[in-house]
């Protein structure tokens, strides 16, 4: 169930059906300041009237957005289907766009085109306010930079599509925008490519500040996909859980950090992360928090009310589309509510330049480790019981890719996974090359 407001505003559309002026309404809220949301299946009044065939309606309008619409829409849309009062309706969400002016495509770059949400309606543009809205288009945006090699592979990019049942042809990276206007490969494909100068620090202190670094590793140097990935499985690792002490005969199972808002943090960081400064997220863990810092601040227009209230606006159009199809991204602006749910505002701490999420390690953790309840002590922990944990998730990984995800040698992996062969924990199922690990179970 959403939030749902009944009522029409300068951020909010009803329509009863799906009819010709979809795309105005889609146009004019992509050259607004906000964004808004469109809800198919409600009247005017706000009575909610649910519509038929969900599905194929829901194909339809990201066909017509995706298609009718120029500039390129796609990461600064999304269509859902929800349910509001017990009954099926398709809810738009649609973004501030970044190059503005938007129009329909059969009409060109003109006033019959062009349209800006005003109040409850939709205003046509202006030959003037066109020029205006042109003339303010973000420049630097990733789809405009060139890569800095010119020379890319997008192997690791492409299995993943593939791996979620997307076609792979020879028109993958141009429907992806990675792309400059002129056809040369941008900054975005740079970063999605499977070698690059770009990676995501984590860096490990054994008190609460900075003077004792015990850890520094770099994930990246390859697609931005796989090194969220690794990042991911690196702090699912650090994330332990263990047993807080509530004085009741039953003992309480804790994470440090709530996973879901962890995950959605990094993920929020890295998509949003203002990368035409080279300057990648960073995650700091000490005794008592964790800290993930992004540079570049509030998206320019973005006020901090509209942030908590999960109002997306996107900084790299063409990052969000590929988080969004490989379902690191679920629907727009749904990670802050995530967070939100969890944690206080104040976990968020804003400058001029860069976006800090601080988590503080659960009520009763320092007290666990003291009392030697938990699996490790003074930031010290079970490699073996970590190797467990990545080979369930990536029960077909060679020892190179284990080594990578744990950041250790090869040599480490055979001889900790030798071990676990002894204690009966791990078995290996098929050939060297096409088989798999499989955990035993006590």
């Amino acid at each position: 169930m959403i939030n749902f407001y009944p009522h029409e505003n300068e951020t909010t559309e009803f329509k009863r059906h799906l009819t010709d002026s979809l795309e105005k309404e889609v146009i004019a809220f992509l050259n607004s300041k906000k964004g808004g949301d469109i809800y198919i299946g409600v009247d005017d009044d706000g009575t909610v009237v649910g519509v038929e065939n969900p599905d194929k309606l829901q194909l339809s309008i990201i066909d017509r957005i995706k298609n009718n619409i120029l500039p390129a829409t796609l990461g600064f849309f999304d269509v859902i289907t929800t349910e509001i009062q017990d009954k099926t309706v398709i809810h738009i969400i649609v973004t501030r766009g970044t190059e503005k002016p938007y129009y329909l495509k059969k009409y060109g770059l003109s006033p019959i085109g062009s349209f800006i949400r005003v109040g409850t309606g939709v205003q046509q543009l202006t030959t003037d306010m066109i020029d205006r809205l042109y003339a303010s288009r973000t420049r630097n945006s990733l789809r405009n930079i060139p890569s800095p090699r010119t020379k890319l592979n997008f192997n690791q990019l492409k299995i993943y599509y593939d791996e979620k049942g997307f076609e792979i042809n020879d028109s993958f990276l141009e429907n992806l925008d990675l792309y400059t206007p002129n056809g040369k490969l941008n900054y975005a494909a740079y970063l999605l490519a499977d070698q690059n100068s770009v990676s995501i620090k984590v860096a490990k202190y054994s008190g609460t500040n900075k003077v004792d670094l015990i850890e520094n590793e770099e994930y990246g140097y390859c697609s931005l996909i796989k090194a969220t990935n690794r990042v991911l499985d690196k702090l699912e690792i650090e994330n332990k859980t263990f047993t807080k002490i509530t004085g009741d005969p039953e003992r309480l199972q804790k994470r440090m950090i709530d996973k879901t808002a962890l995950r959605e943090a990094l993920i929020n960081a890295i998509v949003h992360n203002d990368y035409t400064h080279e300057v990648p997220p960073v995650v700091e863990i000490y005794s008592d928090r964790l800290t993930i810092t992004s540079y570049g601040g509030l998206v320019a227009g973005l006020s901090r009310d509209e942030f908590f209230k999960g109002r997306s606006m996107i900084r790299n159009r063409e990052i969000m589309r590929i988080y969004r199809d490989l379902e690191l991204v679920e629907q727009l602006g749904s990670g802050m509510n995530r967070i939100l749910k969890v944690y206080p505002k104040d976990i968020f701490h804003f400058s001029e330049n860069f976006l800090e999420v601080c988590f503080e390690f659960e009520e009763g953790y320092r007290e666990s480790l003291e009392k030697g309840q938990n699996e490790f002590l003074s930031g010290q922990h079970d490699p073996l019981n970590d190797l467990l944990h990545i080979i369930t998730n990536h029960p077909t990984a060679n020892y190179q890719s284990l080594a990578q995800l744990m950041v250790v040698s090869e040599a480490t992996i055979k001889r900790n996974i030798q071990k676990l062969k002894q204690q009966t924990k791990l078995k290996r199922v098929g050939s060297k090359k096409t088989g798999h690990w499989e955990i035993i179970d006590e």
